[in-house]
């Protein structure tokens, strides 16, 4: 089935509605939820009627030019505006078929972004640190606040894994193709032969859970309190002001040592634990709806390698759409990220594309 089709289930909806909400007759909650997806379908059919009506006029204008009995100078205005119209009406039917994608009802929201070093000892650590600071670039050139909730460090500046929320404009709709694990290839500042050595770190892209995504029931909750650590293990107060927190029914454990208040620590830490629960329920629905795609940038899986950096040859390749870029002191940087994720975005559009043309 081709997207010309769906849209005239669309076009079939929208009068449904239409007809139900003249007659008065729905109830109440059946007449808000009703008037709710009028009013989210009907820009997108006002979108279709213009592309219609482009077609319309591309018909008569190509009928005029054909007519043999036709002026010769009419005939010439006729065919420049033909062009023109046809022009229009590539651009309007773009715009139309990605206004048919169902948004993601999580793009809008902000983020919850953990950086985990794989394998690779304490150069893993180092390339953890190196993304976070990529990413914490990204997302001053978009404007957007990054806090930090929880990080462990280790004795050479590397990053054993640090856990941040990122706010601002849509946060998640840019970054959750992130997910998953990223690969570098370099010679570690440690390795005296040398060497190239392979590190890895995963990252996880959560959006973050509202109140009203999540039912929490206390009794379900294990809080520990404890003191906080820096790098090597030493304590670095003297007050148990570190929170972690343990969803009894799930197994999730948070932890937060990053505030010297244990009220601001337990804040962020239920921050990450609504996050970790809304995601991990919103990923069994995900895989549900997705089950019959054929095609899509990734699984989404945390242990998809998805991502390599490698310093020697400076390029940066993303393995699931096969994107290799000779950038990477820019991609590391932050600075040229946008390439990647522009790339990314445009794949996942045209895959859903292909999904409604199926359906």
């Amino acid at each position: 089935m081709s997207w010309e089709s769906h849209i005239e289930k669309i076009i079939a909806r929208h009068q449904e509605l239409t007809d139900h909400m003249a007659t008065g007759q729905s109830a109440a909650a059946d007449f808000v939820a009703m008037s709710q997806e009028y009013a989210e379908i009907s820009p997108l059919v006002e979108k279709i009627n213009q592309w219609k009506n482009g077609q319309r006029e591309i018909a008569d204008l190509q009928e005029m030019t054909d007519d043999p009995g036709m002026d010769a100078e009419m005939r010439a205005l006729a065919l420049v505006e033909l062009q023109q119209a046809k022009k229009n009406q590539v651009e309007m039917e773009n715009a139309l078929q990605y206004a048919l994608i169902p948004s993601n009802a999580h793009d809008s929201r902000n983020a919850i972004l953990e950086i985990r070093a794989g394998t690779g000892g304490d150069e893993a650590a180092l390339f953890a640190a190196d993304l976070f600071r990529m990413y914490h670039r990204y997302a001053q050139d978009h404007r957007w606040q990054l806090e930090v909730i929880d990080s462990s460090q280790n004795d050479l500046g590397g990053m054993n894994q640090i856990i941040m929320a990122i706010t601002g404009q849509n946060v998640f709709a840019r970054l959750k193709f992130e997910s998953g694990v990223h690969r570098v290839q370099r010679v570690p500042t440690t390795e005296s032969g040398g060497r190239i050595h392979t590190s890895a770190a995963t990252v996880a892209v959560l959006p973050e859970a509202k109140e009203v995504d999540i039912t929490l029931d206390q009794k379900d909750l294990r809080i520990d309190t404890y003191r906080a650590q820096g790098a090597g293990g030493q304590h670095v107060n003297t007050t148990d002001s570190a929170v972690r927190i343990t969803h009894i029914p799930t197994g999730v454990v948070v932890q937060c040592q990053d505030e010297k208040s244990q009220h601001k620590n337990r804040a962020k830490a239920m921050k990450v634990l609504m996050a970790r629960l809304y995601d991990h329920a919103s990923m069994a629905q995900d895989l549900e709806r997705a089950a019959d795609r054929k095609s899509q940038v990734g699984s989404g899986d945390r242990s998809e390698r998805i991502r390599t950096y490698n310093f020697p040859q400076g390029r940066v390749t993303d393995h699931r759409i096969n994107l290799t870029l000779y950038k990477l002191e820019r991609i590391i940087s932050g600075e040229g990220l946008d390439e990647v994720i522009e790339a990314l975005i445009v794949e996942n559009q045209v895959a859903q594309l292909a999904d409604l043309a199926q359906q």
